[in-house]
């Protein structure tokens, strides 16, 4: 599974495009008055004014082989969360993954993810165009269950790891819903920021095609995008 696009929504709209462009480096892809997108690797990330704010917990996949050089960059240009008062990257054991934090404009939590069992090593020198995609979005919801077979019988995409009862997740290495139960997980990880369902829009890929998916209100919907030679 991959996330083709992904749409977020913010109030701070023209802090959020001076943090990714003067601040990490990237180019605005396609503007308008109410919104922005950048082209991160095979993602197209957009940002939509809102009056209202969100906050939340979204992923980017980097190189198995750049953390440490990708924590240098952060560091750099930004604020990273710390785990511990001496450590700044969490080791997932389970997942063969370990990830960097940090705060972008609005508040939400970001993370740089290394996962490594993929074969995806650079020996290039790490910088904003190695970042490879959007890996994971997260899916608040008081139903694990119902949100995976929904996602299983849309996407035929399956479970990925976790459980059905606090955190579970569904997709696969190269693309992931995050899909806590904000009754049972309260917070993001590594920090204090209240965990709850945030509205989202998005292009997911699986084998099956592309397919839009809407979260709004804690109701998912799923349509299959219609190709022009469908």
């Amino acid at each position: 599974m991959r996330i083709r696009e992904l749409s977020l929504y913010t109030n701070k709209l023209e802090a959020e495009k001076e943090f990714y462009t003067k601040v990490l480096g990237f180019s605005v892809w396609n503007a308008t008055h109410n919104q922005f997108t950048l082209k991160i690797g095979w993602t197209a990330l957009t940002f939509v004014a809102s009056q209202q704010a969100f906050c939340y917990h979204y992923c980017f996949l980097i190189p198995s082989n750049k953390l440490t050089e990708a924590v240098a960059w952060l560091e750099k240009r930004t604020s990273i969360i710390p785990i511990t008062s001496n450590k700044k990257t969490n080791k997932f054991e389970d997942w063969n993954a370990e990830s960097v934090y940090f705060c972008d404009a609005s508040g939400n939590i970001v993370e740089f993810i290394v996962r490594y069992d993929l074969d995806n090593a650079t020996y290039e020198i790490f910088n904003k165009d190695q970042i490879l995609c959007v890996n994971e979005i997260g899916l608040a919801t008081n139903d694990i269950k119902k949100v995976n077979f929904q996602l299983e019988v849309n996407l035929g995409t399956s479970f990925y790891k976790g459980d059905f009862t606090r955190f579970g997740t569904h997709g696969h290495l190269e693309g992931l819903f995050l899909l806590p139960n904000y009754n049972e997980k309260t917070t993001w990880f590594p920090t204090n920021a209240v965990l709850k369902p945030q509205s989202f829009t998005g292009v997911v890929e699986s084998y099956k095609g592309e397919f839009l998916v809407n979260y709004n209100r804690e109701k998912l919907k799923i349509e299959k995008r219609v190709q022009q030679n469908e």
